[in-house]
């Protein structure tokens, strides 16, 4: 008999915690869901980088007319804070001046190389890019355009002294020796196109690729329309072959011309707040005001860029 009590009582000691597990199971596996939500709206919030009240934006301070590095704060240059003694200015400059005036915001300058840009709005480094990029959907796979602050058609440039000054078209140009800056449409899309083109090594900048045209290293260069103009500034041997409307120009489909022509600037990925912000002030800028704005900046642009 005691055995069977035993018994008894052991079976229902098993059903009362058997009870208490099926209870409590809804309460573990809410917990696990509730701290997978946090995370999840955590990494939906991208900061803005403006909290403090400075915009920090980055360029190579070497693409004339787009920015320039300079031994003064003349024509209202701006420090770059990764070099000391050393000022920016240009067009991204003055650009990026008036949306920080407008904003209430302090400036800071950064210098990187090219291939870093990207990168660096992509990790949080800078907080923007304003330097001369083209908005082309390669790129916007990779960061978010506030813009465009510029449209700027693609050229080519050649001295006024070589056999291809009066080039009516590409096809003009077969057979020539040529190069562009290193990751643009230029090179990559561009000289391509040319029928016998010598394509030579892309140039690691702007300065570079205007020097190899300037020491007849190549027949002429592909670039747009302001680093033309900037170069005819300061290289007065220079003349521009505009082949923009004619049926001897670059052929694209319209949707990667307006990607090209389109000059933006990049943020980090769902960095909606900065985004409209930046917009605010770009959309109520029109195509002249970009252009008077840019002819200021080639007209300041000191002749060694």
């Amino acid at each position: 008999m005691k055995r069977i009590t035993a018994l008894l009582m052991a079976l229902a000691m098993l059903f009362a915690l058997t009870a208490c597990g099926q209870a409590e199971a809804p309460a573990a596996s809410e917990a696990p869901a509730g701290a997978s939500a946090a995370p999840a709206e955590e990494s939906a919030a991208v900061a803005s980088g403006v909290e403090d009240g400075v915009l920090t934006i980055a360029m190579e301070c070497a693409y004339a007319p787009y920015n320039w590095t300079q031994s003064d704060d003349a024509n209202g240059a701006v420090p770059i804070s990764n070099v000391p003694g050393s000022y920016a200015n240009g067009y991204d400059v003055m650009i990026a001046k008036r949306i920080c005036e407008a904003n209430g915001w302090e400036l800071e300058i950064v210098q990187s190389d090219w291939d870093s840009l990207v990168p660096g709005v992509q990790t949080g480094t800078f907080d923007a890019v304003i330097a001369g990029q083209s908005m082309t959907a390669e790129r916007a796979e990779q960061v978010d355009f506030a813009g465009p602050y510029f449209y700027a058609t693609i050229v080519c440039l050649t001295k006024a002294d070589s056999p291809y000054a009066n080039a009516a078209g590409i096809a003009d140009l077969a057979g020539a020796s040529c190069t562009a800056q290193i990751a643009t449409i230029w090179y990559d899309q561009c000289l391509p196109q040319i029928e016998g083109a010598d394509v030579q090594t892309a140039a690691e900048t702007a300065p570079a690729m205007l020097m190899a045209l300037e020491t007849d290293m190549v027949d002429f260069v592909c670039t747009d329309m302001p680093t033309a103009q900037g170069a005819v500034a300061a290289y007065p041997d220079m003349v521009i072959l505009d082949f923009s409307g004619t049926e001897g120009d670059f052929q694209f489909s319209d949707k990667v011309r307006a990607e090209n022509v389109n000059i933006g600037v990049s943020l980090m990925k769902g960095n909606t707040v900065l985004k409209e912000l930046i917009d605010s002030v770009l959309s109520a800028m029109t195509a002249d005001d970009f252009n008077s704005l840019m002819a200021e900046a080639i007209a300041v642009q000191p002749l060694s860029e």
